[in-house]
């Protein structure tokens, strides 16, 4: 119970552990962010149908009424009608109102930070102590409240370090709560403000304190410090510790980015030993490939090899063994061609060779650039979706990527076929739509001919980032001794510079964008993809709205600029939020609500073919909105900050 319990934690933190996230209708939700959003109309994104959208008039909450009357008022509400309530700074009565925002699932984070400081103003408080009363309030067993928790853990480790190190002792009192998510947070904040010893011996009090100081580990952005507690992490998964903190402390290990290669061999026996043998197998898969050694896949495969032999049939589709075999599938790259070519046959004899493939959060984009098969041979794909809105997995013939991607993107209805996907002979192997928290399995025989196989989701839009490559070849066990990588599917040769963070952006930006080049900028603005959903002089796409002059609505500060580029959904435009419909039919539609009465609702669905879709009020089980951006997150990580200047030139003087 207890590694359901962090796996999950570390799911919505990290969302490493799809398994354990599954089949929830909210997640699967998406928004458009104020960059993508503000101060356009119907119009920017295709959408003019000559219908205003629907104006939700402010609710009436009395709250001058019992406390649990005013709760209850409030929590009738939909995320656009609180937001619609009136509340100030001047009187306490307000403080109903700013609490639910602050813990409420699916508002931004901006509006969460106003509610913040507004409950520090009335309550005569501060943002350590109103954020941690926050968060110990909040439920460790709902997923919507774990993903509350994220947001304000991160809003409390972006607090000055003057802030967080004046509550030192709140924060070390903390620790000793028994929710999850305060602890871990606690943990987290003493380990950011430089109280790495305070934070150690706090851990020590008993094992709940020591697996909160573990889970802690997974919500630290900073890598450094993340890298320092790697000996504080490895003793804790010494047998001297309980079963529950080995667990935790084998999780924790795939968040340490210092001496890979070790905790690869540090993990490697834990393996065998049954109460950790998943989370050693989800922490080894982290390990880049690089950092794997001989000895341990020498070790490892016969076992594996034996294990899949002695598992009963109907356990081979098991979440927990897949993960195994897909372990196993890599370190048989490590061993002599001939034994992998034994554990290989062995293992064709009994299960087929699993691929799983992830979506990654808000990014728009699956977890791996390429994976490998063998011509003619069966496979499993499995497109496990972590992110908030539906995906599919579509493989095309060679060369065909762009051209069934945007013949698909018209298609969200597909009579005698799958949504978005073309029926035609350059179309291999689908999926259906995948909302997000939910996976889908795919099988299929290999094709006889070898070559570079695109795969891609055909939701609209998506194409430009979101796609990959299927390599069939003719023997793995050759190829993993002489691998070979398959050439990007769309020619893009820039890789992974940073997960770039605003905390990084230290200096003048003003100063940065001096003396840049429009031609430069220019080519940067179209390399990121901005320009397939952007105008800028009246060139580019219009999914997004015109930025010609974004930088006078931004009353020319570069830093809101920025940050909206790199944290998409730290404010989402309500006016232009995408909601989901969950239908009685169980079907789920995503789209801009364009007009609403008491009997119908009309809401585009498609940027691609603009027609609204008339949904039946009686129809709707459930309809939210999030958070969270249409626009992905990521954008810029494959670009230097040197280039990111640029760009924000480019945007800067185009409005000139």
């Amino acid at each position: 119970m207890l590694l359901l319990l962090l796996l999950r934690l570390n799911t919505v933190f990290k969302m490493a552990y799809p398994r354990f996230f599954t089949g929830l209708f909210i997640a699967s939700l998406c928004a458009g962010s104020l960059l993508f959003a503000q101060e356009h109309d119907h119009g920017d994104h295709g959408h003019d149908h000559g219908m205003e959208k629907p104006k939700v008039e402010p609710p009436v909450i009395f709250l001058d009424k019992n406390p649990r009357i005013v709760a209850y008022q409030l929590n009738r509400l939909s995320n656009e009608r609180l937001l619609l309530v009136q509340r100030a700074t001047d009187h306490e009565k307000y403080i109903p109102v700013w609490n639910a925002i602050l813990v409420r699932p699916g508002i931004a984070s901006l509006e969460k930070i106003q509610a913040l400081n507004a409950l520090v103003k009335l309550n005569e408080s501060d943002s350590v102590t109103q954020l941690l009363t926050a968060i110990g309030e909040l439920d460790e067993d709902s997923r919507e409240e774990v993903r509350v928790a994220k947001q304000l853990t991160e809003m409390l480790l972006k607090l000055p370090m003057d802030g967080l190190t004046a509550k030192t002792d709140l924060l070390l009192e903390s620790t000793s709560e028994d929710n999850l998510l305060l602890t871990s947070a606690s943990f987290a904040a003493l380990l950011k403000s430089g109280q790495q010893d305070a934070a150690i011996k706090s851990s020590e009090a008993g094992d709940d304190q020591k697996i909160a100081f573990l889970t802690s580990v997974s919500l630290l952005p900073n890598k450094k410090i993340r890298s320092e507690l790697r000996e504080a992490v490895i003793d804790a998964m010494g047998e001297s510790s309980s079963i529950d903190v080995r667990r935790a402390a084998v999780v924790a290990l795939a968040d340490v980015p210092a001496q890979l290669q070790a905790n690869f061999e540090a993990v490697a026996p834990l393996v065998k030993v049954p109460e950790l043998e998943v989370a050693s197998v989800e922490t080894m898969l982290t390990v880049p490939k690089k950092e794997r050694t001989k000895a341990v896949a020498a070790d490892l495969v016969p076992w594996f090899v034996k294990k899949a032999q002695d598992t009963p049939a109907e356990k081979r589709t098991e979440d927990d063994f897949l993960s195994a075999m897909q372990l196993t599938d890599e370190l048989l790259a490590l061993i002599p061609i001939e034994e992998s070519r034994k554990y290989r046959q062995i293992l064709r004899e009994i299960t087929v060779r699993v691929v799983r493939v992830h979506t990654v959060e808000e990014e728009m984009r699956y977890d791996i650039p390429f994976f490998v098969v063998e011509a003619g041979l069966p496979v499993q794909v499995v497109l496990i979706n972590e992110d908030l809105m539906p995906h599919n997995f579509v493989i095309a013939v060679p060369g065909a990527l762009q051209k069934v991607a945007q013949e698909g993107a018209l298609l969200s209805t597909n009579p005698g076929g799958k949504p978005y996907v073309p029926q035609t002979d350059e179309v291999l192997f689908a999926t259906d739509m995948v909302q997000g928290g939910s996976s889908e399995r795919l099988t299929f025989n290999a094709p006889t001919k070898p070559g570079e196989y695109p795969f891609v989701c055909t939701f609209p839009r998506h194409w430009m980032r979101m796609y990959g490559t299927m390599l069939v070849v003719p023997d793995i066990a050759v190829w993993q001794q002489n691998p070979v990588e398959p050439a990007d599917a769309l020619g893009n040769t820039r890789s992974q510079v940073a997960n770039w963070t605003m905390e990084e952006f230290t200096e003048d930006l003003g100063l940065m964008m001096r003396g840049r080049s429009e031609t430069i900028g220019t080519k940067l603005f179209q390399e990121a993809t901005c320009k397939s959903c952007h105008k800028v002089k009246g060139e580019g796409g219009a999914v997004g709205p015109e930025l010609t002059k974004v930088f006078e609505r931004y009353k020319d500060n570069s830093r809101d600029v920025l940050q909206e580029m790199i944290v998409p959904s730290h404010k989402v435009d309500p006016k232009y939020a995408v909601h989901n419909v969950l239908l009685d039919s169980g079907k789920v539609i995503s789209g801009i609500v364009i007009a609403e009465d008491d009997d119908t609702l009309q809401i585009v669905s498609n940027p691609e073919d603009p027609k609204p879709i008339t949904i039946q009020q009686d129809e709707i089980e459930e309809m939210v909105r999030s958070s969270k951006s249409m626009m992905p997150k990521g954008l810029l990580d494959r670009f230097t900050q040197d280039e990111i200047y640029e760009i924000l030139s480019y945007l800067k003087n185009a409005g000139g």
